[in-house]
C-alpha cells in the first residue's frame, strides 16, 4: 500500500481548498481531490501533506496541520491520511504547482455533484459534518 497525504485547508470563510486534477493525470485525470500526493522515504505523513501542500498551492497552513482520518483504500493501494489546516489566505493567493485549477469552494457547494477522487466524498461528507470543521473555519 502506497502511502497519501491530503490537506483539507479551510479559509475563515469555512471555504475548502480543492484541487481540479489535469487531463493528463496518470490516475484520475479531469476529477477532483484534495491537496496532496505520495510519501517520499524519510517522510512522515505529516511532512508529506506539509510539503505537497505548499508544492501544489504554494500555501502553508496558518498552524500545524492536525490528523484527522487514516482511510486505506485498498482498491487503488492506498492509505490515505487526511490533515486539516486553517489559512487566511485567499484564492488570489493560491499559485498553481499541480493540476488543472486548485480553488477555495463554499462548504455547501463542495458536494454538489463533482467528480472525486476514490474515498474522498466519504471523507469530505464526514469532515464537513465534523467539529473538526467548524474549529478549522474559526482559525
Amino acid at each position: 500500500m502506497i502511502t497519501i497525504a491530503c490537506v483539507l485547508l479551510v479559509d475563515p470563510d469555512g471555504q475548502l481548498l480543492l484541487q481540479l486534477r489535469d487531463d493528463n493525470a496518470i490516475y484520475h485525470p479531469s476529477v477532483w481531490c484534495l491537496p496532496g500526493g505520495h510519501e517520499e522515504p524519510g517522510e512522515t505523513p505529516g511532512q508529506t501533506a506539509e510539503r505537497e501542500l505548499w508544492e501544489e498551492t504554494g500555501l502553508r497552513a496558518d498552524g500545524p496541520l492536525r490528523p484527522y482520518a487514516v482511510q486505506p483504500v485498498p482498491e487503488i493501494a492506498r492509505v490515505m491520511h487526511y490533515f486539516v489546516g486553517s489559512t487566511r489566505a485567499r484564492q488570489e493567493d493560491v499559485v498553481l504547482g499541480e493540476g488543472a485549477a486548485i480553488v477555495f469552494v463554499p462548504g455547501d457547494q463542495v458536494l454538489d455533484g463533482r467528480p472525486y477522487t476514490p474515498g474522498t466524498v466519504e471523507v469530505l461528507t464526514q469532515f464537513l459534518a465534523s467539529p473538526e470543521y467548524v474549529a478549522a473555519a474559526a482559525g
